[in-house]
């Protein structure tokens, strides 16, 4: 398992570089979970830690909920 993170910034680029494409623009936001299973995005919170000491001051949560419609098999990775 890898201990490697996302912070802000590079969290921004990615996504950036990804929605120059219109195709992705238009792209329904989905997140995978390590069983494989997807769940949709709900909504994005910025929240602040309040444990003194550590390195992150904040975080960015991504909410999820259940799929509201089958999306079918995935058929290839662009």
């Amino acid at each position: 398992m890898s201990s490697r993170t996302i912070d802000g910034k590079t969290f921004r680029h990615v996504l950036d570089k990804f929605l120059i494409s219109p195709v992705c623009q238009g792209a329904r936001v989905q997140i995978e979970l390590p069983n494989g299973r997807f769940l949709d995005l709900d909504s994005i919170k910025l929240l602040e830690n309040k444990i003194i000491g550590s390195k992150e001051s904040h975080r960015l949560v991504l909410k999820t909920k259940e799929p509201t419609d089958n999306m079918g098999k995935i058929i290839g990775k662009l």
